[in-house]
C-alpha cells in the first residue's frame, strides 16, 4: 500500500495593523416639498474616499420622502429613510434587505438587534401621528420584526436619539412632534431582559432632547425646549443625575452638535458661530472658536482627529467640508441635497505580514482574516474581507 505524506507546518507570523478611515458615508436627505407633498429629489447614499479625494454617488432611495439615520455595524450599513429601514453590504454596497417601519427616525445595534426610535407629524393637519409603540427592535439578519415596548410598558411619546452602553440602552423622550407639549426624559432599557426599567426626568429647562453624545461616563444632551432657547443636559450614569445649563444670549433652538476633545461643539439655528461648551466647568454659555459659516450637521473623525461639516440650502445644493485641529478648512467635496448624517467606516489596515510559514501540498495560498489569523480553507470562510497573498481581497461565497 502506497501512502501519501502531506506536511503542514506553522513556523511564525507577524502582523503589522492599524485603524484607518477607508471611506466617508453621507446620508444625504433630498428635498421634499412639503407645500406641495412632492418629491423633488429622493434622499442618496454617497462614499467620500479621503485618500483619493474622490465623492461617489452610491445609490438613491426613491420614494422616500427623506431619511434620518445611518449607522454601520460590522460588515453592514443600516439606514433610516422616512418610512423604510435599510441594510447594505458595506464592501459592496449593495442593497440586501428592508423593511417597513412607520415612523423611523433614528438607530442603534445591540449585539444582534437593531433598535429603531419612532416619530410623525401629519403633513397636513400638523399633528402628531400616534403610535402604539415609539421603541421598535428588529433583528439585524434579515430585519425581521423582534418585538416591541408599547406605550404602557415603554415609552409614552416620540422618541430620537440613543446611546448603548453594555447592556444598557438610554432613549431620548422629546414628542418633538407635538407643539407646545415637548418632553425631556430619557428612558432606560436593559437589553439584556429586554425591560423598560424606568425614566429619568432631565428637568423642565431640558424639554426637547435633540442630540445625545457619550464621553463614555457621561450622557449629554442638546435640548431645543419650545425651539425658543437651547440647554445643555449632563446625565451622569453612574447615579442617574441630570444636570441642565441653559445657554444665555440664546434665541433659538440648536442646530448641530457633536464630541470634539471632550467637549460639546454646537451651533444655533440659522447662526454662522460654531461654540465650544466644557462639561467639566459647566458654563452659561460655550466659547467661539472661529466659525463664520452655517452648518447642517457635524461630525468627528475622531481616527485623524478632523472636524466634518456639512452646507446646504436643502432644495439646490449639498457639501461636506473638512477642518483639522486648528480649525483650517483642509478640504472640501460636492454632495447631495441635504447631507443630514455622516459616518466613518473604519477598518483595519495590515501593513506587513511576516509570511513564515510552510503549506501541505493542497494549499496554494496564505490567507490571513484581519487580525492575522491563519485560515487553511477558503471555503469555509463567510463573504468579508481578508488578506491573500499580502493583498486585501473581498471573497465572497458565491466565488465557490
Amino acid at each position: 500500500m502506497k501512502r501519501i505524506l502531506l506536511l503542514s507546518v506553522v513556523l511564525t507570523h507577524t502582523v503589522f495593523a492599524q485603524n484607518y478611515v477607508h471611506q466617508v458615508l453621507i446620508l444625504n436627505e433630498g428635498y421634499f416639498d412639503f407645500t406641495t407633498n412632492q418629491i423633488i429629489v429622493p434622499p442618496t447614499i454617497g462614499s467620500y474616499d479621503p485618500l483619493t479625494q474622490v465623492y461617489t454617488s452610491i445609490d438613491t432611495l426613491s420614494g422616500s420622502r427623506f431619511a434620518s439615520d445611518m449607522i454601520i455595524d460590522g460588515d453592514y450599513i443600516y439606514i433610516a429613510a422616512d418610512n423604510m429601514l435599510y441594510k447594505y453590504d458595506k464592501y459592496t454596497m449593495a442593497a440586501i434587505n428592508n423593511q417597513q417601519v412607520d415612523g423611523i427616525r433614528n438607530l442603534a445595534i445591540w449585539n444582534d438587534k437593531i433598535i429603531v426610535t419612532r416619530g410623525d407629524y401629519d403633513n397636513t393637519t400638523f399633528m402628531p401621528v400616534l403610535f402604539n409603540s415609539y421603541l421598535q427592535i428588529f433583528n439585524t439578519s434579515d430585519l425581521s420584526f423582534y418585538m416591541q415596548f408599547d406605550t404602557i410598558s415603554g415609552p409614552k411619546w416620540s422618541t430620537q436619539n440613543m446611546i448603548v452602553n453594555n447592556d444598557m440602552l438610554y432613549v431620548a423622550v422629546n414628542n418633538a412632534y407635538e407643539w407646545g407639549n415637548e418632553k425631556g426624559i430619557v428612558g432606560v432599557v436593559d437589553m439584556s431582559t429586554m425591560y423598560y426599567t424606568g425614566e429619568i426626568d432631565l428637568g423642565p429647562d431640558a424639554k426637547n432632547p435633540d442630540n445625545m453624545l457619550f464621553d463614555g461616563t457621561n450622557i449629554y444632551t442638546v435640548n431645543n425646549k419650545d425651539w425658543s432657547g437651547a440647554s445643555i443636559s449632563k446625565l451622569d450614569l453612574a447615579t442617574s443625575t441630570p444636570t441642565t445649563v441653559n445657554m444665555s444670549m440664546v434665541s433659538t433652538g440648536c442646530g448641530t452638535s457633536c464630541l470634539r476633545d471632550n467637549k460639546v461643539v454646537y451651533q444655533i439655528s440659522g447662526d454662522t458661530d460654531l461654540y465650544e461648551w466644557d462639561p467639566a466647568t459647566m458654563p452659561i454659555s460655550g466659547i467661539p472658536i472661529g466659525f463664520a459659516q452655517n452648518f447642517y450637521t457635524l461630525q468627528m473623525d475622531n481616527i485623524n482627529n478632523y472636524l466634518y461639516t456639512s452646507s446646504t440650502d436643502f432644495f439646490s445644493y449639498g457639501s461636506v467640508e473638512i477642518y483639522d485641529s486648528a480649525n483650517v478648512m483642509i478640504e472640501s467635496f460636492n454632495c447631495g441635497i441635504s447631507p443630514g448624517k455622516i459616518v466613518f467606516d473604519i477598518r483595519n489596515n495590515i501593513t506587513s505580514i511576516d509570511e513564515s510559514i510552510v503549506l501541505d501540498s493542497e494549499k496554494n495560498t496564505i490567507l490571513y482574516d484581519l487580525s492575522g489569523r491563519v485560515i487553511l480553507n477558503e471555503k469555509d470562510l463567510p463573504s468579508g474581507v481578508y488578506i491573500k497573498n499580502n493583498q486585501k481581497v473581498y471573497i465572497s461565497k458565491s466565488d465557490y
